[in-house]
């Protein structure tokens, strides 16, 4: 039987927000039965600062309270993160189970991880989140007793003290370590067969998984569902041209994505910061999309892949009207950007091509000499080239990597005295 959820979003008037409090609490919504949550209430708070005992004050807590004997509710979720002795104390003041935001996407994810490497970045994710809110002998962890917020491999033995927690953390990160060494490997063994890396990335639910079924005949599960897709899929995409290319399907993003998720599964988006070209799938017939596209660039951003070329894609063409995909490819939003739909397979032809177009650039095995001055430019052939050498010297570092035309009239514009070494073409 589902648990019944009241949900709060506290509004304490960040302007720096994309995100309006009315938005924040439909994506609440949305995650809330994303997690198997039967949501019976959401409201929205309106205060002028959080407080400090329990984020949203006395008399709020009160209204909650309310609404949780009214409908008999079994928990409630906050969209704002808790400290420990607030989650505590307005556990208190609502008589059951208090929740927040980070919680109910890491119980997401532990729902939805199936690999080994899905499993372990969730028990970190859920570990690191836990360990500042430890309060005296495990209080708070004490009280789990299981449900949304609480389930995953950290539920195993957590009445533990703050050495045991930080001591699992250090094994997490080495095992870890060692996944994301095999995932590079895998990396560096599919750059050897000189075939570009695309990425699928974007909004949680934006028909990625979808997409890339769509495109690659391979059999990702597909769920109207948030964060369906936990574990990276790589496939060979076929070309217009006979030209082929790798892609891979990735995790989706979501606005303020918690850092503890981020530094998580960075092994998991590996493919993101190594990518030849990223497809922005966007969810077409969203209202809000707009605020989804900017918050997937603020995410890649904070990645390092804020840099890399890019292909939007608008999906669920079937879904939105043909006037509104004309103003979305007007010449004032995004006149490059691809329109499909997954679902009908309408586009998807146009889209190869445009690939093949973008990743047709023709490269060349080059050798860069870069003063130990200069590193910023290791930093941008290993961003933007395929850097397949280095050599530590005493001159400098030496880089042997595959760049366009593009890159390397920038690179040795940038070199101060030039130094490049002899070239040859693509076999």
């Amino acid at each position: 039987m589902s648990e019944r959820a009241i949900l709060v979003t506290p509004d304490f008037g960040e302007r720096e927000r994309l995100w309006g409090a009315e938005d924040a609490a439909a994506e609440l919504v949305e995650l809330s039965r994303s997690a198997g949550l039967e949501v019976e209430g959401s409201l929205v708070f309106r205060q002028r600062a959080p407080s400090p005992n329990c984020l949203i004050g006395k008399g709020k807590a009160e209204e909650v309270r309310a609404s949780v004997e009214r409908f008999g509710a079994d928990v409630v979720v906050l969209q704002k993160d808790l400290t420990g002795s607030q989650q505590r104390n307005l556990e208190d003041l609502v008589g059951v189970k208090t929740i927040d935001r980070t919680q109910l996407i890491l119980d997401i994810f532990a729902q939805r991880a199936r690999s080994q490497e899905g499993k372990l970045q969730v028990e970190l994710a859920q570990l690191n989140y836990l360990l500042p809110r430890l309060a005296g002998k495990g209080v708070l962890l004490s009280r789990l007793g299981g449900g949304v917020g609480t389930r995953g491999p950290g539920e195993q033995k957590l009445e533990v003290d703050r050495r045991r927690i930080r001591s699992r953390i250090a094994r997490l990160k080495q095992d870890l370590a060692g996944l994301q060494a095999r995932r590079l490997a895998g990396i560096a063994r599919k750059r050897q067969q000189e075939l570009p890396l695309i990425a699928i990335v974007g909004y949680t639910n934006a028909g990625k998984s979808r997409l890339f079924n769509a495109l690659t005949g391979a059999g990702v599960e597909v769920k109207d569902k948030l964060f369906a897709t936990l574990d990276t899929t790589t496939r060979v995409l076929e070309l217009p041209g006979n030209a082929r290319v790798f892609l891979s399907d990735t995790v989706g993003f979501i606005s303020d994505l918690p850092h503890h998720l981020v530094e998580a599964f960075k092994a998991t988006l590996e493919e993101t910061l190594h990518a030849d070209l990223l497809l922005h799938v966007i969810d077409s017939s969203r209202p809000d999309l707009q605020r989804l596209d900017l918050s997937v660039l603020s995410v890649l951003s904070d990645l390092g892949a804020g840099a890399h070329r890019m292909v939007r894609v608008l999906n669920k063409a079937d879904l939105t009207p043909s006037g509104a995909l004309a103003d979305l490819t007007g010449p004032d939003r995004w006149p490059e950007a691809e329109i499909v739909s997954a679902l009908t397979g309408a586009g998807l032809e146009r889209l190869k091509t445009r690939i093949a177009q973008e990743v047709g650039r023709p490269r060349r095995l080059r050798e860069y000499l870069i003063p130990s001055g200069q590193l910023r430019l290791a930093g941008l052939l290993y961003k933007e080239g395929q850097v397949v050498g280095r050599e530590e010297t005493a001159r400098g570092t030496r880089l042997q990597a595959w760049t366009d035309d593009r890159l390397d009239s920038i690179v040795r514009s940038r070199l101060d005295p030039p130094r490049t070494a002899p070239q040859r073409d693509t076999p």
